[in-house]
Formats: C-alpha cells, structure tokens, sequence
C-alpha cells in the first residue's frame, strides 16, 4: 500500500505565503515524479507544479515566478512554496506521485486526500 499525505493550507491572506508539504510512504520501490494539482470550485483539477527524478520542474504559467516545488528523495516528501497568493488561488490542492511499488513492475499515480486553501482577507 502506499499512502500520501497532506498537511499544511488554510486561510491565507492575499499577498500572503503557502506552505503544503506532502510525505509518500507504504510499500515503495521508486518514486518517478511528484506534483501539485488543484481544483477550484467548479473547475477542472490542474497541475500546478511537477518536479522529476532528475530535479527538472514544471510549473503551470499562473503560478510561475511565485510558487517553487521542492523534493526531499530521502524523505519521500515532496513541498510546495507559494507567495504572493491571490483570490484565484484558492482551491483544494492535491499531491501526487508517479510511484512503483515494491512487488511490481509497473508505476501508478497515487493521490493524497486533498487540502484546502483560502485566500482571503
């Protein structure tokens, strides 16, 4: 089984910083990626950043300059930093990872439960 887990979000207040952290565990045998999405409300869930094996990133454009993904391999703890947070923002963001686990030979996503954001004043 592998699990990953959520913490961090909340109220935040425009113009404010976000920090989620996000900690695979269970059965692991390599982890490929892992990223953040986000679905506002009434949305389609969107990938917010990716981060790879190789340290290479992806951010989508409305966050770029503003939030940073970050990777701790031995920890199996993917963060997500965020500044200068709008309204737009806003949104239950989620954690995800291209991960194999042990006993096979094939990768699959895996999500966490989700947590919420609010920017708001």
């Amino acid at each position: 089984q592998v699990q990953l887990v959520e913490s961090g979000g909340g109220l935040v207040q425009p113009g404010g910083s976000l920090r989620l952290f996000c900690a695979a565990s269970g059965s692991i045998a390599e982890i490929y990626a892992m990223s953040w999405y986000r679905q506002a409300p009434g949305k389609q869930r969107e990938l917010v950043a990716i981060i790879r094996n190789d340290g290479s990133t992806h951010y989508a454009d409305s966050v770029k300059g503003r939030f940073t993904i970050s990777r701790d391999g031995a920890e199996n703890t993917v963060y997500l930093y965020g500044n200068s947070l709008k309204a737009e923002d806003t949104a239950v963001y989620y954690c995800n990872g291209d991960i194999r686990p042990l006993n096979s030979d094939y990768k699959d996503p895996y999500w966490g439960q989700g947590i919420q954001v609010i920017v708001s004043s």
